[in-house]
């Protein structure tokens, strides 16, 4: 699979058949491997702090979660296969996890939310073996982090879906995985559970589509306009990087 570096981050230029061969075979080998899936937010994040881009960069798979990317990557002339959105990435994993009878595990959301997305996503995939569940409300660090990872470990899952929200699923994962015994691969996946639980909803096709999901998320909590504030300051800076490669390329003509 090939890797494609858009504004420092080396993404996987996948679809997603691709992003699941690849984590197919992260589960056949030894060792947790970890998976990301960047959206433009994350990227200016990443742009904006080098430690984080650190974490990011070490992750085993980076999809590149948002249109917002691969818009950037059509700007820079690296251009991805496409997005790779996560909550789907997750659904596919899950019925990859039913057909292989690998064990799932779901950390995060509020209290009752991983119970939730666990019985709807039964409903979906009868057979999909959830070994265990617990909301993303407990202390990241000393003995209550450590509860956890042993009730992680002691359900033996392979497949852990990580939605703590970025930038701390990220940093929480980085600082933890060596501790994970039967773990296989770890995914990163925001506020997926709520999706998967009902208790939040995607955007309706017609935004999907056009590319705006962003949009719709604002429309729906506007609360969040800090935070989308990323996404314009991403694309600026990828046009900012082309000109500069433009310029550049003309002197040494």
């Amino acid at each position: 699979m090939s890797k494609q570096t858009v504004r420092k981050i080396r993404y996987d230029s996948v679809d997603m058949e691709g992003a699941l061969r690849l984590a197919g075979k992260a589960l056949q080998e030894k060792g947790v491997h970890t998976v990301v899936t960047p959206n433009a937010e994350i990227a200016q994040m990443c742009l904006e702090d080098p430690s984080f881009f650190q974490i990011i960069e070490s992750a085993d798979i980076i999809l590149p979660d948002g249109a917002g990317v691969v818009l950037a990557a059509k700007i820079l002339g690296t251009p991805l296969r496409g997005k790779v959105a996560g909550v789907e990435f997750g659904e596919a994993l899950l019925s990859l996890a039913e057909r292989e009878q690998r064990g799932v595990y779901f950390l995060g959301g509020r209290p009752g939310v991983a119970e939730a997305a666990a019985d709807k996503q039964k409903g979906r995939l009868p057979k999909l073996p959830v070994c265990g569940v617990h909301d993303g409300y407990f202390d990241k660090t000393g003995a209550e982090n450590e509860a956890v990872i042993e009730e992680i470990n002691t359900s033996q899952a392979q497949i852990l879906f990580v939605c703590l929200g970025a930038p701390l699923q990220e940093k929480w994962l980085h600082a933890n995985k060596e501790k994970l015994t039967h773990v296989r691969l770890a995914v990163c996946l925001g506020g997926s559970l709520d999706i998967y639980a009902g208790t939040a909803k995607r955007a309706p096709s017609v935004f999907i589509k056009a590319h705006m999901e962003w949009l719709y998320r604002l429309i729906k909590e506007p609360r969040r306009i800090g935070r989308m504030m990323r996404l314009p300051k991403y694309i600026a800076g990828a046009c900012a990087e082309r000109l500069r490669g433009k310029k550049k390329g003309q002197k040494q003509a």
